[in-house]
C-alpha cells in the first residue's frame, strides 16, 4: 500500500485548523488505497474519469462521498448522477441543464460547482468572469430543478511563481464572494491541489484536491 499515513494526518490536523475539507483525489488508485484512508476516516474522494469512478463506488463503503473532479462530458452525466455527491467541474449551461435533468431522473438533488478558468494555459477549462457573471443573471439557470450551485471551481496555473498562483486564486476568491452575497447555497470554493494548497486557504478555500502528497505520484 502506498497511503502516506503521517502526511494525511498532518493535512488533516491543518485543514481541520482552517475549516476546509480534504478532497483525497484517489483517480487511477487501487482499491485497498482508498480502503486504507477510509479506514483513518477520510470520506471524501475525487475521481476523474465516468467509468473509473462507477466501479469503484460499487466496490467500496456507501458513505463514501464521491467527487467528480474531471472534465465531465453531458452524456456521461446519467452514470454518476444517482450517487455523485459533488460535481467541481461544470464549464457549460449545457452542462449545467444536463446535470438537473440526470438528477431529476435519478429522483435526488445533485449539488454543483462552476468551475472558472483562473489560469494562464489555454488547456484548463471554464468560465471566465464575464460569462459567470452573465450565467448567475439567468434565474432560469441558477434555479434548474434538483440541482444545487453550491460554489467555483478553480485550477491555477502550473508556475514556480507563487505570486502569480496567489493572484489566480485571490481573483476567483473574489468571484466566490460576489456569488456567496446572492445565492443561499453558495458556501463552497474548491481549489487548491497538492502543490498550492496552502496558498489556496490563505485565500479562502474552504475544499483542496490532494492526491500525490497522499498517494504518491499517479500509477
Amino acid at each position: 500500500m502506498s497511503v502516506d499515513v503521517a502526511a494525511y494526518t498532518s493535512l488533516k490536523k491543518e485543514l481541520e485548523a482552517k475549516g476546509a475539507t480534504l478532497v483525497a483525489v484517489s483517480k487511477t488508485k487501487p482499491l485497498e488505497d482508498i480502503r486504507e484512508l477510509y479506514d483513518l476516516g477520510q470520506r471524501d474522494f475525487g475521481e476523474n474519469y465516468v467509468q473509473e469512478l462507477v466501479e469503484k463506488q460499487a466496490q467500496l463503503p456507501a458513505d463514501i462521498r464521491w467527487h467528480f473532479i474531471g472534465h465531465l462530458q453531458s452524456n456521461k452525466v446519467k452514470y454518476i448522477a444517482p450517487f455523485v455527491h459533488l460535481i467541481h467541474g461544470v464549464d457549460s449551461e449545457k452542462l449545467l441543464r444536463e446535470v438537473s435533468k440526470g438528477a431529476q431522473k435519478a429522483g435526488r438533488s445533485i449539488d454543483v460547482l462552476l468551475q472558472v478558468h483562473i489560469a494562464r494555459e489555454e488547456t484548463k477549462f471554464g468560465f471566465d468572469a464575464a460569462e459567470l457573471d452573465a450565467l448567475l443573471e439567468q434565474p432560469e439557470t441558477t434555479a434548474l430543478p434538483a440541482l444545487r450551485l453550491r460554489g467555483l471551481m478553480g485550477m491555477a496555473s502550473f508556475s514556480p511563481d507563487p505570486a502569480l498562483v496567489r493572484s489566480e486564486f485571490k481573483s476567483l476568491a473574489e468571484l466566490f464572494r460576489k456569488g456567496a452575497a446572492r445565492f443561499p447555497h453558495f458556501d463552497t470554493l474548491s481549489m487548491g491541489m497538492s502543490a498550492d494548497y496552502r496558498i489556496a486557504l490563505e485565500e479562502g478555500s474552504t475544499l483542496v484536491r490532494v492526491g500525490s502528497l497522499l498517494f504518491g505520484s499517479r500509477n
